[in-house]
């Protein structure tokens, strides 16, 4: 084998290595197996989320509040404000479900941010202390670059929206608009010959919002991790007494600035988006049609 086919081969390896989790197989591993580490930094990131705000909002002053009470006020007044504009029902949960999506998704996303070797390493370093083979060591920190944290925040912005709606319309005029909405009909006639095309649509409206909400923050959190792992193959196996090494060094140093500072957008954006579209799907299955 040459070196360069020799280097391709590590190359590809290294990326699917960072690209494969931590599982653990539930019975015969066919029908389910879990992603430890998606569970484990979701559960980190959450545990840090409560600690932060219990602690400031326990602390908080009167007086002139500090950098970090400051900012988490900032995020409270901000959101709390656009839940007054875009949601028109009545329930007290919907500012504190919309910063805690915010601040859970935004923390989620900012693993990305750290350097992508670094836990890996660790977790690696550690299974070769114990005897283990490291290359067997698996480990995603970015739970959002998981299609199934994504999935399950968007089945429950599905089922929050469902109880929304019972809870305010009732019963019966929730589950009447299954079949009077869009299309409607002035005799009985015409309802009931429109009512199989409304359930139709209404079906596949509430089939695609939550398809749509997990896979627009998987793609781009998966995208922003695989863009980061293929800067950090351009020195992968390079050898320090070449010259391209410190060529392709600098490179590397400049293009990873550009897509971390290119990152936090992202990160923040994403953030963002989810929660407006958690908190517009709410508001629609408040109102009455």
């Amino acid at each position: 084998m040459t070196t360069e086919g020799a280097g391709s081969v590590n190359m590809t390896e290294y990326i699917q290595h960072h690209l494969h989790h931590l599982q653990l197989s539930v019975g015969d591993g066919v029908f389910m197996k879990l992603n430890l580490d998606t569970l484990f930094f979701t559960l980190v990131t959450g545990l840090i989320f409560l600690v932060l705000f219990l602690r400031v909002s326990r602390r908080a002053t009167a007086g002139v509040p500090g950098k970090l009470q400051c900012a988490i006020e900032m995020v409270v007044l901000f959101v709390d404000g656009l839940v007054k504009e875009t949601f028109h029902g009545r329930s007290k949960m919907i500012a504190p479900l919309s910063i805690t999506i915010f601040c859970l998704v935004f923390l989620m996303n900012f693993m990305d941010l750290l350097p992508i070797d670094l836990l890996p390493w660790a977790w690696a370093s550690g299974h070769a202390l114990t005897g283990h083979d490291p290359a067997h060591a698996y480990l995603r920190i970015v739970p959002t670059a998981d299609l199934n944290t994504t999935f399950g925040l968007s089945l429950t912005v599905l089922l929050l929206t469902q109880y929304v709606g019972l809870t305010h319309k009732g019963i019966a005029k929730f589950f009447a608009e299954f079949l009077t909405v869009p299309f409607q009909a002035p005799g009985p006639v015409g309802k009931v010959l429109l009512a199989p095309f409304n359930l139709l649509l209404r079906l596949i409206e509430e089939c695609v919002r939550p398809v749509s909400l997990s896979l627009r923050l998987f793609g781009n959190m998966y995208a922003g991790e695989l863009i980061f792992i293929l800067i950090a193959v351009m020195t992968l196996g390079a050898a320090f007494a070449h010259f391209s090494t410190y060529l392709l060094g600098i490179g590397q140093f400049f293009a990873d600035f550009a897509w971390t500072t290119f990152h936090i957008l992202i990160i923040t954006l994403q953030a963002f988006i989810f929660m407006v579209l958690t908190i517009v799907y709410l508001s629609i299955a408040a109102e009455s049609h």
